[in-house]
């Protein structure tokens, strides 16, 4: 987009041509300070100058937050990843976004590989059914891929999914379209993603991607001594899948271990397990590049502690959904919210 499509005095347009600033997208990668000096413009010219890109490339037309909002629920395109249980989508306004990362938390045996497994078979769905028609690349950092477990879930489908045609779930391929990949140490996890992940989204193929789980490559590569090379190369990852997600509308789901403590509790970011000891691992470098956090833990009852735990999955932080929890329960069919809160 050339800066002479911009609404600038020739002057103006002229300095900024001479800087070779050449598109408006250039010009909005500086901050007001840095385009008088590369240009020579006063503080009111270079504010100008920016107001002039951005204009031209949202549009001249002033908007309200709600009417934003409302352009973005285009028809037939969900806005969110059903987590194939209505209470679970209640709680969390209807599935995982489908630009940015989420991040689910939880101390082993909770349920997160069961959630992540029920989402690479609802991404397959048709739209009007919380899908989005398409399969799932799920990369695993620690244990084999659980084959028999997905195919358990296929087969209780009807069970789970009991508003949906059995006709419709039989002619998903559920089995066929599930891309896994095992990345044992952070340079294969990156390659993956900057390589393989792009060719699977880029064709269609996969329009979600898990990552199961994030902290063990980090935590098996880098000790206590190399904080700022770990930090380093969590935020290039990062910002690989954040650039992924929104190119391609496709959700992120990562899952994350939990420390039992921590000495800078300031350092781990916001949490929301009931016991203040618990954290999730690699701390703000990594919190930093999360849109949602999702805790998931169970707990025993005082009144029956001999019996099954309860399970709760309470979402941490996000910026469009409020704090809140819900109860959950994992059986053979997959993975169901209950409406205590």
């Amino acid at each position: 987009m050339d800066v002479d499509q911009l609404d600038l005095n020739p002057r103006i347009t002229a300095a900024v041509k001479k800087a070779k600033l050449r598109s408006a997208r250039e010009l909005l990668c500086l901050s007001g300070a840095d385009l008088q000096r590369l240009t020579g413009l006063s503080a009111p010219d270079a504010r100008r100058t920016l107001q002039a890109a951005a204009l031209h490339l949202r549009g001249s037309e002033v908007l309200t937050a709600l009417q934003l909002s409302q352009q973005m629920q285009t028809p037939g395109q969900p806005q969110r990843l059903s987590l194939g249980c209505p209470v679970l989508d209640g709680l969390l306004r209807g599935g995982l976004p489908l630009d940015g990362i989420s991040e689910l938390a939880g101390h082993s045996s909770v349920g997160k590989t069961q959630l992540a497994l029920q989402l690479c078979l609802t991404v397959q769905l048709p739209r009007q059914h919380g899908g989005l028609e398409a399969g799932a690349v799920y990369i695993c950092t620690e244990e084999v891929f659980p084959h028999r477990r997905l195919q358990q879930l296929i087969a209780h489908q009807p069970q789970l999914r009991d508003n949906i045609p059995a006709e419709l779930l039989r002619a998903v391929p559920f089995g066929d379209r599930v891309f896994v990949e095992h990345a044992a140490d952070v340079d294969a996890l990156l390659e993956c993603v900057a390589r393989r992940l792009p060719v699977l989204l880029g064709r269609g193929l996969a329009r979600l991607v898990v990552l199961d789980s994030v902290a063990a490559p980090f935590r098996c590569a880098f000790g206590g001594q190399a904080s700022v090379a770990r930090a380093r190369r969590l935020q290039t990852l990062g910002a690989a899948l954040r650039r992924l997600s929104c190119t391609f509308q496709s959700p992120v789901l990562c899952t994350n271990q939990i420390m039992d403590a921590v000495e800078d509790r300031a350092l781990a970011g916001p949490q929301g397990f009931t016991d203040e000891r618990a954290c999730a691992a690699l701390g703000m470098a990594w919190c930093n590049q999360l849109l949602l956090r999702l805790a998931a833990e169970r707990t025993r009852s005082e009144e029956s502690p001999l019996g099954p735990p309860a399970r709760t999955l309470r979402v941490v932080f996000a910026p469009h959904l409020p704090p809140a929890s819900c109860s959950f329960t994992v059986s053979a069919e997959g993975v169901r919210g209950t409406e205590s809160c």
